[in-house]
């Protein structure tokens, strides 16, 4: 290792106009809002630009993929269309990121292709756009190495390598195929490895395969906020609008900042909320002075309660009246959570924040821990019970409102008239008026309840590796066998053994079987990873010779249904369609069957394709066994119920 840093915290006197970036890339950095590099990036960008192995250690949260993206996409020949940056990644999820972020900085290389490569995509696709050319690939290891068995990626142009989160690949049982990959890679590449810990395992790795690297280490950086209470919530099942809305409504608060990632969600977030009643508006780096001015003005008078921001946006924001700050899409680094939450709990007050988290986030959750030094407790969406209550307390306030400020005699002779032609009750006419008032928000919403999460369920399931890519290696014989043991050894905690929640079920068909060499797992890890479904939730597995039969949840909603029906199992779509009990061993009167599901508009929450009503099993909930039928092991990230907040719980026989 030719050089060690462990550089201060701080970066404010440099900024990245100064780290001799491309223009193009520096014209993305100026229009995402970034204008300083944070620690790992004024570390990391000039060795990276100079064509230096690099060997980073930082927290997930620090800005690491700007740290390689920026510099490496600065050295790009848009004039050569082969492959000339290399990113690996443990998960498809990191990898989906990683390339949205570096599509993101390229924005302005006019002719520039980026792809993202990874088991569960269709591999006809990916084989088309190689075909066409890329600048960039950003893959997970068994399907990288899949192309290259095929021969489809050629790697002899390859100018850099980038192995992202190291050690989560170590852990998940990919560093062989890292390894493997490395050796495909041109000798004269540059090689930048970035990992979190540096167990020996990547030390070996890196003393192999990396040139006298720069080494930097980012030492985590800590910040109390004791003044206010930080909460979140797992994404999981219920729409996040209809969660922040059931939020909003039981909340007590003064003022409110709720910050997402685009201009143009906060415009679509404050329209949908000043829809369902809540007084709020939008900020933006599309508002001229005059206009950001005026709604922060509105805020501060009390004259509007919610804002709708971006980071950039919300900078400098000062208004003591923010009692809660909702972070309705997580941020990108801890340093912008820290930012953000600094915008309540000021002048000696206390706040609230609340953070809405995808299980694929879990790890930047983490993060953000460490960063405020502050752990944050889960928490459950209002209830039902909860929800009615509260809308029964503001109705007769509204009742006792009216009562004290409005003249109703007018009224109360209309009353009297109308009981009297009818010969009725006053109680009934009274229950009739209230009926009319709150059409538009009933006292009884059809609402389900969250399932009860587990202390454990949603903090500590580790992502896991990719199921694709588990699926393929094995279709690599010797190789796959071999290494396949060794990736069920790092898969983290053993799996909860809490029962699933109590749902319906229908039975479907999907056209794979036996004669496609399926096995459970591979449709297992398919569907899980596609629609975020616990696999618990898939059940009864049957795998016939040209077709499998299985149960899923009821009411799966047409997107999701149409979606399935095209992700690809052993090179075949699934087909899905509702099993109408005529299926057997072989594949004969399969014909009329076949997609049958997809003519048919699936309702959320219960809702089910009209007809008849095939079950998996009696009461619709998931079964362990039946029939020796396979189950499905383990939990993907994400767990989806396909219901919302608009649907009512059925009935179970």
């Amino acid at each position: 290792m030719t050089e060690s840093s462990t550089p201060d915290s701080s970066n404010n006197d440099i900024h990245f106009n100064d780290l001799a970036l491309a223009e193009p890339i520096l014209q993305a950095i100026r229009e995402v809002g970034y204008e300083t590099p944070s620690p790992i990036q004024a570390e990391s960008i000039p060795p990276l630009l100079e064509g230096h192995d690099l060997l980073g250690q930082a927290q997930t949260g620090t800005g690491k993929t700007a740290a390689f993206a920026l510099p490496l996409l600065s050295k790009v020949d848009l004039s050569k269309r082969h492959p000339q940056i290399l990113v690996l990644a443990p998960t498809r999820e990191l990898a989906i990121q990683v390339a949205e972020a570096m599509q993101t900085y390229a924005r302005h290389l006019r002719g520039f292709h980026i792809l993202p490569i990874y088991g569960g995509q269709s591999m006809g696709q990916q084989l088309r756009q190689l075909d066409r050319g890329v600048h960039v690939i950003v893959g997970t290891p068994g399907r990288v190495l899949d192309h290259l068995g095929r021969k489809s990626l050629k790697l002899d142009g390859l100018q850099a390598v980038v192995l992202d989160e190291a050690d989560e690949m170590l852990r998940m049982g990919f560093i062989d195929d890292v390894d493997e990959i490395l050796s495909h890679t041109p000798s004269k590449r540059q090689v930048a490895l970035f990992s979190a810990t540096m167990p020996a395992p990547i030390r070996r790795i890196a003393m192999r395969h990396l040139n006298e690297p720069v080494e930097i280490k980012i030492a985590t950086k800590t910040s109390t906020v004791e003044s206010i209470t930080q909460r979140y919530w797992m994404v999981r099942g219920v729409h996040k609008l209809d969660a922040l809305t059931r939020i909003l409504e039981v909340t007590d608060f003064d003022a409110m900042i709720i910050f997402v990632r685009t201009k143009v969600l906060t415009e679509e977030l404050a329209e949908k909320l000043e829809a369902r009643g809540f007084s709020s508006a939008a900020l933006n780096g599309d508002l001229n002075q005059q206009q950001r001015e005026r709604t922060v003005e509105r805020l501060k008078q009390s004259k509007l309660d919610i804002i709708v921001a971006t980071d950039v946006a919300a900078r400098g924001l000062d208004v003591p009246r923010i009692s809660h700050v909702f972070n309705y899409d997580i941020p990108h680094d801890t340093e912008s959570y820290v930012h953000r939450i600094g915008r309540t709990g000021r002048a000696g007050r206390s706040g609230e924040a609340i953070l809405f988290v995808a299980p694929r986030e879990k790890r930047m959750l983490y993060s953000i821990e460490r960063a405020t030094n502050q752990k944050i407790e889960p928490m459950q969406l209002p209830t039902k019970n909860e929800i009615v209550g509260h809308r029964i307390d503001q109705f007769k306030k509204n009742l006792d409102e009216v009562r004290r400020t409005e003249k109703l005699s007018f009224f109360r002779d209309l009353i009297q008239q109308y009981q009297t032609e009818n010969e009725l009750e006053l109680e009934d006419v009274v229950a009739a008026l209230a009926y009319m008032a709150q059409k538009d928000q009933p006292l009884q919403p059809k609402i389900q309840d969250e399932p009860p999460a587990s202390p454990h369920r949603d903090r500590d399931r580790v992502e896991r590796p990719d199921r694709g890519d588990r699926r393929e290696r094995q279709d690599r014989g010797e190789r796959g066998a071999r290494n396949e043991g060794r990736r069920s050894e790092g898969r983290g905690r053993e799996e909860s053994q809490e029962p699933p929640v109590d749902l319906d079920m229908c039975r479907y068909r999907i056209e794979v079987g036996k004669e496609h060499g399926v096995q459970a797992k591979n449709i297992v890890g398919a569907i899980a990873n596609e629609i975020s479904l616990d696999s618990e939730y898939i059940d009864n597995i049957s795998i016939r010779g040209s077709h499998t039969i299985l149960d899923l949840p009821d009411g799966m909603p047409k997107d999701v249904f149409d979606h399935l029906k095209s992700v690809r199992v052993c090179g075949r779509p699934l087909n899905i369609a509702i099993d109408d009990g005529k299926s057997d061993d072989s594949s004969a009167g399969r014909g009329d069957n076949r997609g049958r599901g997809g003519d048919r508009d699936f309702k959320r929450g219960g809702g089910r394709p009209g007809g008849g009503k095939p079950r998996g099993g009696a009461g619709g909930k998931p079964r362990s066994g039946g029939s020796g039928a396979p189950r499905g092991r383990g939990k993907p990230s994400g767990g989806k119920s396909f219901g919302n907040g608009n649907s009512s719980p059925r009935k179970k026989s």
